[in-house]
């Protein structure tokens, strides 16, 4: 499914970027303390978008007591599914072997490309990435479904710090200055 993407970036940055990015990775293996620290916001980020539809935690709370792994390269994300249909995440320390057997994870979600570029030019052209899925087809579905239909509300979340009359005129402004963008 291919919609259109929220970024107007010239294909060079995104080449140039994407090289700069896997020059980073490939060379620098960032403290456990900050990827544990990355990884905490990026689940209260996710945890804020679900609870702002009441649907997406409801088909959740369906999976309570689940676990989805996610992982790219050698970075790892485990997430168990909450009562509430919110995420937690499990925590995960590679200098400690601490490796989930396969009976530890649900469902597994892998990032196929290990360069970053295939993967940045799939998310500015609006599509999913190439990814490897194994484990329960239920939960799957599920979270395919959240990915298919939940969106951050980024214009309401700006209303809250500056009022709905200015987040409404950035935002117009924005959709308007992207929709006139060259092709």
């Amino acid at each position: 499914m291919s919609s259109t993407s929220a970024f107007a970036i010239p294909a060079p940055l995104i080449r140039g970027f994407a090289y700069l990015l896997d020059q980073i990775v490939e060379r620098v293996q960032p403290p456990h303390w900050l990827t544990n620290e990355a990884a905490d916001r990026l689940v209260l980020l996710l945890n804020h978008v679900l609870m702002q539809e009441p649907v997406a935690t409801e088909r959740l709370e369906r999976q309570a007591g689940r676990t989805v792994q996610c992982q790219w390269r050698n970075f790892q994300l485990r997430l168990h599914i909450s009562k509430a249909g919110l995420l937690e995440r499990l925590p995960f320390d590679p200098s400690l072997n601490d490796v989930p057997s396969g009976s530890d994870v649900d469902l597994c979600i892998t990032l196929k490309d290990d360069q970053t570029g295939p993967i940045l030019n799939a998310v500015v052209q609006g599509e999913n990435p190439a990814l490897t899925i194994e484990g329960d087809v239920q939960l799957a579905a599920d979270i395919n479904w959240l990915v298919d239909h939940v969106r951050w509300d980024i214009e309401d979340d700006f209303s809250r710090i500056v009022g709905d009359v200015p987040a409404h005129a950035l935002f117009a402004l924005l959709k308007s200055a992207w929709r006139k963008r060259p092709q």
